[in-house]
């Protein structure tokens, strides 16, 4: 299906794999936009209830392939933004499901912004995300500037960005920057006990609560008031709602189907 990328479905589990070992994952035409396709897959298969976006081998996603945009001389950096990443990194936002990241390995330059547009980031202690531009005398892109200073402060996000800091797992953990960091070992684990809640949550509430959280990053109170009583209805017209209300007068835990 893809030449690029690994895409493995089970148990309401949609696991999206870069596959460019050799290269650290490094990011060519080609694979943006087999991102951009199985972002897609998982998004309009309800039998996916949660994604896990990951990297093979050593790395998560050292960035763009400099070999590949060196062969290009005068390709436009914005077209390649507007084309190849801004639709990635919405369609990570706009999946009405979970996004988890299993941060295996290091993650630079646009493969930290896929990092932090994740919903949640389960890093190896040893993995490194590192806001690389500047060390190529570029600017942030991908989203970073959104996610970074949201995440960390303006002050921190400025000294990750202008310095091309390395922040390990642990000390991203720290400063909130990724959800858990956990030995290399046991990343597998970690992600599991995400993945083994999403797969069998009300996933409809959850992608209602995605929304709700993207939209209050540029609304009023009054405005967020209004839109979680038009959430709540969607939500309260659910399956999931009914079986979970059951589930509470008959003393038993819910049987979520993601509807």
């Amino acid at each position: 299906m893809f030449e690029f990328l690994k895409y493995e479905k089970q148990d309401g589990v949609a696991t999206i794999t870069l596959d460019r070992p050799e290269v650290y994952n490094a990011l060519n035409n080609e694979i943006t936009f087999e991102l951009q396709a199985a972002l897609k897959e998982a998004k309009k298969d309800n039998e996916v209830r949660v994604v896990v976006l990951t990297g093979e081998g050593k790395a998560f996603c050292s960035g763009q392939d400099l070999k590949a945009s060196a062969a290009e001389p005068n390709r436009s950096f914005s077209d390649s933004i507007h084309k190849r990443y801004n639709p990635i990194i919405k369609g990570i936002r706009n999946m009405p499901k979970p996004v988890v990241c299993r941060l295996n390995g290091v993650a630079a330059g646009a493969g930290c912004s896929f990092a932090l547009a994740c919903d949640i980031i389960v890093a190896a202690d040893e993995a490194k995300l590192i806001e690389v531009f500047v060390n190529i005398g570029l600017v942030l892109d991908s989203g970073s500037s959104y996610f970074l200073p949201r995440l960390v402060g303006s002050a921190k996000a400025f000294e990750l960005a202008t310095m091309g800091t390395r922040v390990s797992g642990k000390e991203a953990e720290a400063m909130g920057l990724v959800s858990k960091s956990v030995p290399l070992e046991e990343l597998d684990g970690a992600v599991k006990k995400y993945t083994d809640f999403y797969s069998k949550a009300p996933t409809k509430a959850i992608g209602l609560m995605k929304k709700m959280l993207n939209k209050s990053q540029s609304s009023s109170l009054e405005e967020m008031l209004d839109y979680e009583a038009y959430c709540q209805d969607i939500a309260g017209a659910t399956n999931d709602h009914k079986e979970g209300v059951t589930a509470f007068l008959e003393k038993r835990l819910p049987e979520f189907k993601g509807n």
